[in-house]
């Protein structure tokens, strides 16, 4: 399993850290002055239009060499979604020219001075270093939590004190919900009416109901508010006395709880917020998981008895009416907890560990299946009782394509035709990169061939590569898939 599958993701850097560095001696003297602007990865270029070569993020460094038309080159730079512009002095400028100061201000686009001492080299070695700790900050911060919440679920009061340490971790406040939306138990500084009633209305979009037929929901959501200012009319300041002033919400579904959703709002939140919250899910899963009644006895026998070889018209009566689906995990941890574990953080608790290593899970075909670290897997189509063993052969393909393709979850795809607001809903991570869109589609309508893509854009194959990974790891989608390519054309196509 890749690292990422389990860690928090390498954090960028705050763009004002990198300045605030004395030994590189940078200067902004040009665009807006932005603390929330943040460098992904630094990029050197000479080129007249470096855009080709940009994926967004960049701190993009240059001399100037064949800097002609300085309104365009920025637009273009702006246009790519660089995040700023490091201009270094000498040998070809002992200035940086006063058209490029107007147009990074004209454009938006923040203007750093780099000093002759400085080498492009080490503005780099920086940004790679300031990287690398705040890596090793975060995954020791999700370390600990990890091992905070732990101990707080062998407590003899778990859900509360599983609640107190999430809230401390995250600095902010964590509640456990109804299916109503009725507060079960809160812990950390309680935020204001509208943070309370942001959180609650996300816990509707993750909770299927409880109905006769709930509908299929996502594992998590998240949303972010621009708290008020004091300046604001009726506004007493960002928050009252004793009350949380809050901007980040999220939501997540606990497996197994028939409707239970953890709530959370926070002021800030950080790379690896995501994972901490990840392992309060799985400890709240089995901490509220029902015990077995009737219904989940016969599920439970039902599936013994698939197992064992009986025939699924017997199999059916006990099952229910599903739909139903297989998921098939490789991975997970060596403890004898795991497979459970796994059961628990995707609901279900007909949970079937085989001697190969493999786990199989059954669930409800509505219960939406999420990634979970350190597990690959791979989930079959829907399927009625007589259709599961079908069903079980698609999730052992699809957990084997996974494991080749080293994705943490492949699904079986329906072939089903996609809709227009289908095909707009899944572009909807590209929509802020045009660049990225007309190389999918570009490479989509050659084949995906590299080298046909890069000669009809005129851009290098290896930034062709690039964006397609990040055209990847943005839309979730396997594309090495035929049926994934021939849904994502449509989408280009008529979205």
């Amino acid at each position: 399993m890749p690292e990422t599958a389990a860690a928090p993701p390498t954090p960028p850097i705050p763009l004002a850290a990198l300045l605030a560095r004395e030994d590189l001696g940078l200067r902004q003297i040009a665009g807006p002055v932005e603390a929330g602007a943040a460098v992904h990865m630094v990029h050197t270029s000479e080129m007249a239009d470096p855009f080709p070569y940009l994926l967004g993020g960049e701190l993009l460094l240059s001399a100037g060499v064949l800097l002609k038309d300085p309104d365009r080159y920025v637009s273009r730079i702006v246009q790519a979604g660089a995040t700023a512009l490091g201009f270094g002095l000498a040998p070809v400028y002992d200035t940086v020219p006063a058209d490029l100061i107007e147009a990074c201000d004209r454009h938006g686009l923040p203007l750093l001075e780099v000093p002759p001492q400085t080498t492009f080299t080490a503005v780099a070695r920086a940004v790679w270093r300031l990287m690398a700790e705040a890596r090793h900050r975060e995954l020791r911060r999700v370390t600990q939590a990890q091992q905070g919440l732990a101990a707080a679920a062998a407590r003899p009061d778990p859900v509360p004190a599983v609640l107190h340490q999430l809230a401390v971790r995250l600095e902010g406040w964590a509640v456990l919900l109804g299916p109503d939306g009725t507060e079960l138990s809160s812990s950390g500084r309680v935020p204001s009416p509208e943070a309370r009633a942001g959180v609650i209305r996300l816990a509707r979009v993750v909770s299927p109901g409880t109905g006769p037929s709930p509908r299929p929901t996502p594992a998590s959501a998240t949303d972010t508010v621009s708290p008020p200012s004091a300046s604001e009319p009726g506004a007493a300041g960002p928050a009252g006395p004793g009350v949380a002033a809050v901007s980040h919400f999220s939501a997540y579904a606990l497996g197994g709880s028939r409707g239970l959703v953890l709530g959370l709002a926070a002021p800030a939140r950080e790379a690896g917020d995501h994972t901490v919250a990840g392992v309060a899910v799985v400890l709240l899963s089995l901490l509220t998981a029902p015990h077995q009644g009737a219904d989940a006895a016969g599920r439970s026998a039902a599936l013994v008895r698939m197992l064992l070889g009986a025939s699924p018209a017997k199999t059916a009566p006990l099952l229910g009416p599903g739909p139903w689906r297989v998921v098939h995990g490789q991975g997970g941890d060596d403890s004898p907890f795991a497979a459970t574990a796994l059961g628990a953080a995707l609901g279900s608790a007909l949970v079937d560990p085989d001697a190969d290593g493999c786990v199989r899970v059954l669930l409800p075909a509505e219960r939406e299946v999420g990634a979970q670290p350190g597990w690959t897997l791979g989930v079959s189509a829907p399927a009625l009782p007589e259709e599961l063993a079908a069903a079980d052969a698609q999730a052992a393909r699809t957990v084997r394509r996974a494991t080749a393709t080293r994705k943490a979850l492949v699904r079986h795809r329906d072939t089903a035709p996609v809709s227009l607001d289908e095909a707009r809903h899944r572009l909807a991570p590209l929509a802020d990169s045009p660049a990225l869109v007309e190389t999918l589609r570009t490479w989509l309508s050659l084949h995906g061939s590299w080298d046909r893509t890069a000669a009809a854009m005129e851009i290098h194959r290896n930034t062709v590569r690039q964006r397609i990974a990040r055209c990847q790891t943005l839309l979730d989608e396997d594309l090495d898939d035929a049926d994934v390519r021939m849904e994502l054309w449509f989408a280009l196509r008529h979205g």
